[in-house]
C-alpha cells in the first residue's frame, strides 16, 4: 500500500502537465501518481499519461475516461486510489520538493505512531503570472507541528480558508463520508474541501510553502471573465454547499462557525460575480439564488443576507455597489481571481 496518492486530473493539458508530474514524482515509491485523462481530444495528453506511467510503472497510473468535468476525474482519482492519504493536484501546477519532504515525512510518522490523521494542512502559494511577489496562504491560527482537534483552532480570518491545494485527506475519510463530485461542472474544488469537514477529527498543521498555485492563463476556470460566463456553474455549486451545510447536526461549534464562513464566501463570490456582469438575466439570477436560499432554510437566509459580507452584496445605489466591490475584492484574495 501507497504511502499517498496523487490524483491529477487532466484535460487537454500536454503543454503543462510533465512540470506537475515531475514535481510529484520526487515522492519516489512512496507515492501513487493517479493521472486521469478527462477525455482529451485537442493534444496527444493520453499518449503523454501513457508514455509516464510505462516509464514508472510501479508509481504512476494512466486512467482515461470519458470527457467528465473535473469533478468526475477526482471521482475516479478517488476510486483508483490505493495510498493512505489522498492529494489533488491539478495538471498545470505542481509541488516544492523540500516542503515535499516534510509531507512525506509526516504522514509516515503519523502511521508509523498509530495517529488517525484526518487532515494534513499545509501553505500553498499563488504563482501568478507577472507577478513580482508571491503570495503565500499560510494558517497562522493554526497550532505548528502538532495534531489538534478542532476545539483547538484559533480564529480564521474573514479571507482564510482551507482550500484544495492546502488540504490532504485521509483516503477512508473521503470513502467513508461518500464523497462524490458532480460532473461537468467547475469549481467542485469547493465541494472537495466543504463536504468531508464534519467527518474531521484530527489534524496536523505544516508550515511549509507545498503547493504552488498556477495563476495567469487566459482559458483558466478561475479567470473572472470564464467565472462570469460559467456563472451557472458557480451557482450550481454554491447551492450544493447550503444544502452539505446540515448545521442542525454538526455538534462542534468551530466546525459550524468555519462551514459557515467558507459558505458566506462563496455567496459573495456568486452574489458580486451576478452582479458584476451588468445584464439583466444576471440580476434576476441573483435574486433568484437568495430566493432559494430564503425557500431552503429562513434561519441561515437572515444570517447570510445580513451577514457583514453577504450583507455589503445587496446593498442599494451606486454607494452599495462600491461596498459590493470591496467585499469582492476580499473574495479575490481567497479564490486568486486573474
Amino acid at each position: 500500500m501507497k504511502l499517498l496518492s496523487f490524483a491529477v486530473p487532466c484535460y487537454n493539458s500536454a503543454a503543462y502537465m510533465e512540470h506537475c508530474v515531475e514535481s510529484l514524482l520526487h515522492g519516489g515509491e512512496d507515492v501513487e501518481i493517479i493521472i486521469v485523462d478527462d477525455g482529451s481530444q485537442k493534444d496527444n495528453t493520453a499518449e503523454i499519461a501513457d508514455r509516464l506511467a510505462a516509464e514508472h510503472p510501479t508509481i504512476i497510473k494512466a486512467v482515461h475516461q470519458e470527457n467528465g468535468g473535473h469533478g468526475q476525474a477526482v471521482n475516479t482519482g478517488l476510486k483508483n486510489a490505493t495510498g493512505l492519504f489522498f492529494k489533488v493536484v491539478d495538471s498545470d501546477d505542481w509541488v516544492d520538493a523540500e516542503a515535499y519532504d516534510k509531507i512525506l515525512e509526516t504522514l509516515r510518522a503519523s502511521v508509523e505512531d498509530g495517529k488517525n490523521l484526518d487532515m494534513l494542512i499545509s501553505n500553498y502559494v499563488y504563482e501568478k503570472e507577472g507577478a513580482l511577489h508571491k503570495k503565500v496562504m499560510s494558517y497562522s491560527n493554526l497550532p505548528v507541528n502538532q495534531y489538534f482537534t478542532w476545539d483547538e483552532t484559533g480564529h480564521f480570518r474573514k479571507g482564510q480558508y482551507i482550500l484544495m491545494h492546502s488540504v490532504i485527506y485521509r483516503t477512508k475519510l473521503l470513502r467513508d463520508c461518500g464523497l462524490e463530485l458532480p460532473k461537468h461542472t467547475f469549481y467542485v474544488d469547493n465541494l472537495y474541501v466543504f463536504y468531508p469537514l464534519p467527518y474531521v477529527k484530527n489534524m496536523y498543521y505544516l508550515d511549509v510553502d507545498f503547493y504552488r498555485y498556477f495563476i495567469g492563463r487566459d482559458d483558466q476556470s478561475v479567470n473572472e471573465k470564464v467565472m462570469i460566463s460559467r456563472i451557472d456553474q458557480q451557482i450550481k455549486v454554491n447551492k450544493l454547499m447550503l444544502e452539505a451545510y446540515d448545521y442542525k447536526n454538526i455538534t462542534n461549534r468551530h466546525i459550524r462557525k468555519y462551514m459557515f464562513n467558507y459558505l458566506e464566501m462563496i455567496t459573495v463570490i456568486s452574489t458580486v460575480l451576478l452582479m458584476k456582469s451588468g445584464t439583466a438575466e444576471n440580476q434576476q439570477k441573483r435574486r433568484d439564488l437568495w430566493a432559494y436560499i430564503k425557500s431552503q432554510d429562513y434561519y441561515l437566509y437572515r444570517k447570510l443576507r445580513y451577514g457583514i459580507l453577504c450583507g455589503t452584496t445587496n446593498l442599494p445605489g451606486h454607494g452599495g455597489r462600491a461596498i459590493s466591490i470591496t467585499a469582492y475584492k476580499i473574495a479575490q484574495k481567497v479564490v486568486g481571481f486573474n
